[in-house]
């Protein structure tokens, strides 16, 4: 291609004058979490370092193996690196209202812009993978560096390349692909990649392009084909954002988390993944480092809420639809493959692991646990789907008057909780959720959503559990909602009871109060008491508690809570949230984008422009 940029080569990147130096810098050949962006089509994300260097990229499928890999196997898990020869400082955003990301790279001999998209089309996701990666150059010389090389999944694979069709062809294991590149490049390949240069100069610009698939015939499109698409993918990306409904003062903040909400939709099924990663510790060469590559139904019933907040009905019912189905098929289960099948149980992957934190697992052990939060979680799901003038369809009315029995007979139970965690207790926020199932159950048959037949017996068993809960959980001496009856520990999820509209308002502030004195770390919150011993803060917590403070009337407070968390953010990457973040540091730590970290800071946001009352 290298052809002379048609626009002004300089024009939008006033932003770097005021803009923080993106880190670049890699220590024992990691960077940090908040140096990266997510880019995505709708089936799979990739993470792209401010360096230059994508370093995370499952292909076909968000939930597949790697084809890159350096994120958790710095020496051997593969990447695909642009990235200018000699000192660079680099600046990272994403264009307004789109999943499209510029980085600009400044060097003593000059600046360029590298433009990158996992492409779409008109006609939305393409049947295969194709990501782009635009250099454009600014002001005087600079020269690139390529380096395009394979995962080798823990040696369990050898990739190669051969050539088919007068083109030059990559394998690794199921995967075939093809590096494509315009004229300026200069490659050389090998079975164990390609490595190369390229040099722009001002005017002038190259296209770099991977287009791969699994099993499947694949399209070999033409360079200019796929540069035009970056501008396709871009104005698709912003036509969904503009229809976006939220006219807050924040609405940029809005927007960014509900794109990367939508980034974590699977649009071949409308499942939604919890994180687009695996295995990122929660602390720095610590062990809870987990695959969250999968559809919980908790983070599916709080991102459902979340599309609807944010006018979103096509991705909000067709995630609703889908976790309806599962439900009906599968019972209560905690979470779901992006397929619709039971997650696998955990295994370690024999690799180094992100700051050598081990082990490093795929799977979920939480597949086969029991969690009674995923009643509350689906049927208020239910009820903010009908309370947006939406009907209940028959066959769902009567997946949902099950699960409601099931919940009636079983909520005395003990169970793992909200947090999973390996000894079952009568957790506080669990019991919780059972009567706020049982609530709603009550409320939709008496819209005429759900049949009446049990309606009676879930309103007595509804009050039996406040009763409990009253009895129960309520801790005079710490005057607060203990995690579990006899714990003398907190929950931060039990902010979530405000929401629910659990109780009165005196105990659920006390109960905030005392979250806020011993769980609180600077901006944020860690999950439950001695928490800090063995992981970061909860970014959801925080947003949480925001969101509970304005719903119960102390609007400065909860607001005061929700800008110092998203300025905080705000001041490390460009907008993608990860599960956690070091009190101390501010530093990202756990798996990214993190869905529950978004849906959480949207819910916050429209409580506070809505200001609604408890």
């Amino acid at each position: 291609m290298s052809a002379a940029i048609a626009q002004n080569p300089v024009a939008g990147t006033e932003w770097c004058t005021t803009a923080a130096a993106s880190p670049s810098e890699r220590y024992d050949g990691e960077l940090p979490l908040e140096s990266y962006s997510a880019l995505g089509d709708g089936r799979a994300v990739a993470l792209s370092g401010a360096d230059g260097s994508i370093d995370w990229w499952c292909v076909p499928n968000l939930d597949s193996p790697p084809l890159f890999n350096r994120l958790l196997d710095p020496p051997e898990g593969g990447r695909f690196a642009l990235t200018p020869e000699g000192p660079f400082e680099s600046y990272q955003r994403y264009r307004a209202d789109s999943n499209v990301c510029e980085t600009i790279f400044v060097t003593p001999n000059g600046t360029a812009r590298m433009v990158e998209s996992l492409n779409s089309s008109t006609a939305g996701r393409l049947p295969w993978a194709e990501l782009a990666r635009r250099i454009e150059g600014l002001s005087g010389e600079v020269t690139f560096s390529l380096e395009l090389l394979f995962s080798r999944r823990a040696d369990a694979v050898s990739p190669y390349q051969s050539h088919i069709g007068g083109h030059a062809v990559f394998h690794v294991e199921r995967v075939l692909g093809v590096f494509l590149h315009s004229t300026g490049f200069v490659v050389d390949r090998s079975d164990e990649g390609v490595r190369g240069k390229v040099k722009v100069c001002a005017g002038r610009r190259e296209l770099a392009a991977i287009v791969a698939g699994q099993d499947e015939p694949l399209v070999v499109p033409g360079i200019e084909e796929i540069d035009g698409r970056i501008e396709t993918s871009h104005d698709e990306w912003q036509r969904w954002a503009k229809g976006v409904k939220y006219d807050g003062p924040h609405r940029d903040e809005f927007v960014r988390s509900a794109l990367a909400l939508k980034l974590l939709l699977y649009s071949p099924t409308g499942a939604i993944a919890a994180a687009a990663t695996a295995g990122l510790p929660e602390r720095s060469g610590g062990d809870k480092n987990y695959d969250y590559r999968y559809a919980w139904v908790r983070d599916a019933g709080y991102t459902v809420k979340a599309f609807l907040a944010a006018g979103a009905h096509a991705e909000a019912k067709a995630a609703f639809s889908w976790l309806l189905k599962r439900l009906c098929e599968f019972g209560p289960r905690v979470c779901f493959t992006l397929q619709g099948e039971p997650v696998p149980e955990p295994r370690r992957i024999d690799i180094p692991g992100y700051r050598h934190s081990q082990p490093v697992l795929v799977g979920n052990a939480a597949t086969n646990q029991r969690q009674q939060g995923v009643y509350g979680d689906i049927f208020e799901t239910a009820h903010r789907f009908v309370d947006c003038g939406n009907i209940l369809d028959s066959s769902s009315a009567l997946v949902l008057a099950k699960l409601a029995d099931q919940c009636a007979d079983g909520w005395r139970q003990k169970d793992s909780g909200i947090w999973e965690l390996p000894t079952p207790e009568h957790y506080t926020n669990s019991k919780i959720s059972c009567w706020q199932a049982l609530a709603r159950a009550v409320e939709l048959a008496d819209g005429g959503q759900l049949p009446t037949t049990c309606r009676d017996r879930w309103l007595r068993e509804r009050d039996r559990i406040a009763e409990w809960i009253g009895t129960h959980c309520w801790s005079e001496e710490m005057q607060a909602y203990e995690f579990y009856p006899g714990s003398g520990r907190l929950d931060a999820s039990l902010a979530l009871a405000v929401r629910f509209r659990f109780d009165g308002h005196d105990r659920l502030a006390a109960t905030l109060d005392a979250i806020d004195r011993e769980l609180g770390c600077g901006d944020f919150h860690y999950r439950y008491s001695e928490a800090d011993q063995e992981e970061g803060c909860f970014v959801a917590c925080t947003f949480w508690m925001a969101e509970a403070r304005m719903l119960l009337g102390q609007h400065k407070h909860g607001a005061e809570t929700l800008l110092r968390a998203q300025a905080a953010l705000a001041q490390r990457g460009v907008g993608v949230f990860s599960e956690m973040v070091d009190g101390n540091s501010g530093t990202f730590l756990g798996n990214l984008p993190q869905g529950l970290s978004h849906l959480a800071h949207v819910m916050a946001l429209d409580v506070m422009t809505s200001q609604k009352p408890c």
